[in-house]
């Protein structure tokens, strides 16, 4: 089934003031219920393949799986949903074929590339992601970031060597611990959440929040949460006003009717009432 009229989605990727190319993509897909943000990294161009790679993988994976799957979806055994088994499957398929593609060919020796992705379903979603792109939640105006940053700043924030103010003027944002193509196997973060209407759902690059506060993306959010076009032009603009010294990419999905498919399960039920 598609989400026209139940969810929105709107996508923008910039690559900055600074970048001779943009390493980054994006993916929205309305039919699916899918997002997708990736950010590549690698020698010359291999950033871009990667990014573009990963994105056309996961959602190939995913319209098969979910043509296949449609009448037995609901809880898996993992405790998870199929629909989330799924998307980290699609994530790790990714990472395999990168991987592959980087030590076959010379000129992508290296290549990789973050990503933060969602499968919107029976007013749920499914989160995936690898690396320091991230996912952000605005909901009733309180705004926070919902994926943990794979990268060498946050780990050591965590570990009580910086605070957060000051990991943002650090030099090693950048450093990532995890990614997909870099290994033969990836670990994939995932999570599930109940999607409710007026929820706005913010996808970035590291582009984006390594030039705007999030205070700054949380105004920009809550004053333009009835347009997402004005919204998504207005943080890749602050982006680049700050700087703009890496690509950038926005994507906000946010749904706006009740959008359940038939296919929910007594307990997904249970849970959507107490949630």
């Amino acid at each position: 089934m598609g989400y026209q009229g139940k969810l929105e989605f709107v996508g923008r990727t910039d690559k900055g003031a600074v970048r001779p190319n943009n390493e980054d993509a994006i993916l929205t897909d309305l039919e699916l219920g899918l997002v997708v943000v990736a950010d590549g990294m690698g020698g010359y161009k291999a950033g871009e393949i990667a990014s573009g790679m990963a994105i056309e993988i996961i959602q190939k994976f995913i319209a098969s799986g979910l043509k296949a799957a449609r009448k037995r979806l609901g809880a898996s055994d993992s405790g998870y949903s199929h629909e989330s088994v799924l998307l980290r499957n699609a994530l790790q398929r990714a990472n395999e074929v990168i991987h592959d593609t980087a030590k076959s060919q010379p000129q992508c020796e290296g290549m990789g590339t973050t990503v933060a992705a969602a499968l919107f379903y029976n007013n749920r979603l499914s989160i995936a992601h690898v690396g320091d792109s991230r996912i952000y939640r605005l909901r009733h105006g309180v705004f926070e970031q919902i994926t943990h940053d794979h990268s060498l700043l946050q780990e050591l924030v965590v570990r009580g060597f910086y605070t957060p103010e000051e990991a943002r003027k650090s030099l090693n944002k950048n450093l990532v611990t995890r990614a997909l193509g870099i290994e033969p196997t990836v670990m994939v973060d995932l999570q599930e959440d109940v999607a409710r209407v007026g929820d706005i759902y913010l996808f970035c690059s590291d582009g984006l929040n390594d030039m705007v506060p999030d205070p700054d993306i949380h105004l920009t959010m809550d004053t333009f949460s009835d347009n997402l076009e004005i919204a998504a032009h207005q943080l890749i603009k602050l982006a680049n006003d700050n700087g703009g010294r890496d690509n950038i990419s926005v994507v906000l999905a946010k749904p706006v009717m009740p959008f359940e498919d038939g296919n929910k399960g007594f307990f997904e039920r249970v849970t959507d009432w107490f949630s």
